[in-house]
């Protein structure tokens, strides 16, 4: 009876300890993942915020990770004091970085279907066929990887994914009447928001407008006059891995 006491309370001891040193182990398993990375402390979106939510009110809606530095996207928070006075421009997700350039002061966040330009940037607008902005479902407040296209020269029809994550500050029909993307709902789609019923499709194009500094915007302008865009919707947590340019060496390997 002793030695099944004994048995008993060894078993138990062992299973304390393993359970603390799996606990350990789990816990430690994100410093070992980024051993030897450089990374940077910067705020992450918890829970989801709405458009128009002072940044003072941010509260536990954000919380502080050590993120891989050569991942974060520009503009990627690390003291929400910078953002004193601003409120979010657009709503905000669970798990997208907080970035800078979501928010806004209050009178600087438009009316339905636009938001604030970024300080220090300008705003640059394509017209571009539906199947290049993602089926017509973009919204202001989205960010997308922009592609430019050029045709034959002296490297030949060359494609690059040229910028990343970049800032959509509305969306338009071809006539300038605001867009309402192909996610909207039935209802929407019945009251005429939505892309049926509004006309949206007359012509199948859209007035995009994007936020980019100086420098970028007229690279942005040269590709749409001497060749051709694709937007892709590229959230704050896709991984930029794309290859540089591609050609046809590229494109069958």
């Amino acid at each position: 009876m002793r030695t099944r006491l004994l048995g008993g309370v060894a078993a138990l001891i062992v299973a304390i300890i393993g359970t603390f040193l799996l606990i350990t182990y789990v816990n430690g398993a994100e410093s070992r993942a980024f051993a030897g990375t450089e990374t940077r402390e910067v705020y992450v979106v918890q829970t989801a915020v709405a458009a128009n939510t002072p940044a003072a009110s941010l509260g536990n809606a954000v919380t502080k990770k050590s993120l891989p530095a050569a991942a974060l996207p520009e503009g990627a928070l690390t003291d929400l004091n910078d953002l004193q006075g601003k409120v979010a421009a657009v709503a905000l997700e669970p798990g997208e970085v907080l970035l800078a350039s979501r928010f806004a002061s209050p009178d600087q966040v438009e009316g339905k279907g636009r938001v604030a330009v970024p300080e220090g940037m300008q705003e640059v607008t394509v017209k571009l066929p539906i199947e290049r902005v993602v089926g017509g479902t973009l919204s202001a407040g989205d960010t997308v990887g922009v592609f430019f296209s050029l045709g034959d020269g002296a490297n030949g029809a060359q494609t690059q994914l040229t910028f990343h994550k970049v800032l959509v500050t509305g969306v338009q029909l071809a006539s300038g009447e605001a867009a309402s993307n192909n996610a909207s709902s039935p209802q929407e789609n019945a009251s005429g928001g939505g892309l049926k019923s509004s006309g949206a499709a007359g012509t199948g194009e859209y007035l995009v407008t994007l936020a980019r500094p100086a420098a970028e915007a007229e690279r942005i302008v040269f590709a749409t006059e001497f060749g051709s865009l694709y937007l892709s919707k590229e959230p704050s947590k896709a991984i930029e891995n794309n290859e540089g340019v591609v050609d046809r060496t590229k494109v069958f390997r």
